[in-house]
């Protein structure tokens, strides 16, 4: 039975078994009940694995850490990705013991760990962002096309409330000639644009970048954006585009 096809309290009581059991074997040293979780093909139960994981660090971080760092040797990719989300529970307030871990997972062979890296920088970004958007920084010159590409990806998330904290990370991307960290690059400009605030941010600093092309193509995401998040925008689309137009 799928961890969604549980009723709501017997979910509860799985996720508290789940969390003795991965303790013990912290305790143990003996993390086969870990490794089975982390490997589950159900996507909510490595989840509540590496969540576990993460409140776990609290009482036994030397344990939490040797475990992840079995985890990321496994063979087989998801018990991997379940130890980049551990790093990533356990980074929003310590990134830097979990810092080799990210840069080891954005190396992987497979998506689905490297997607794991992503995901994770957003969710430490958000919390703990000083440090994630230092790392991240240094990634954004990386040879490989499509590490730079996740990095803009995953710095997003920080961006979408406090755009100042990315935007000088963003420009260092103005003059990347692969279409797919460019599309990347302006995708990520009309997500960070349509909160309280945020617009004007993003147009003060856009004003100053070299590449006009490129920031011409952005300003039609953003007024795009803000026809598309309606709901959510602060300004409508026909607002954005005064300020846009009177901004340029």
């Amino acid at each position: 039975m799928a961890f969604y096809d549980l009723s709501k309290e017997a979910r509860a009581a799985l996720v508290q078994q789940m969390e003795d059991t991965i303790g013990k074997a912290l305790r143990s040293g003996r993390l086969a009940p870990l490794e089975a979780y982390a490997a589950d093909e159900d996507t909510y139960i490595r989840k509540s694995a590496y969540q576990a994981l993460g409140r776990l660090y609290a009482d036994r971080p030397q344990q939490a850490l040797e475990a992840i760092a079995r985890l990321l040797e496994a063979a087989d990719p998801k018990v991997r990705q379940t130890a980049v989300n551990a790093a990533g529970e356990i980074g929003r307030g310590n990134f830097e013991v979990v810092s080799a871990v990210m840069d080891k997972g954005l190396l992987d062979e497979h998506h689905i760990v490297r997607n794991a890296v992503i995901g994770s920088v957003k969710k430490m970004g958000e919390k703990n962002p000083v440090p994630v958007l230092a790392w991240a920084k240094g990634y954004l010159r990386h040879p490989d096309k499509e590490i730079r590409r996740e990095i803009c990806h995953g710095i997003e998330l920080r961006g979408r409330t406090h755009p100042q904290d990315i935007l000088p990370l963003l420009e260092s991307l103005q003059h990347d000639k692969t279409a797919r960290v460019r599309n990347t690059l302006v995708h990520v400009l009309g997500q960070i644009a349509y909160k309280k605030g945020c617009l004007e941010t993003v147009v003060a600093a856009l004003k100053t970048w070299e590449n006009q092309a490129l920031v011409q193509d952005a300003l039609v995401e953003i007024i795009d954006v803000h026809g598309r998040y309606s709901n959510f925008a602060v300004k409508t689309q026909a607002q954005a585009t005064e300020y846009i137009t009177k901004s340029f």
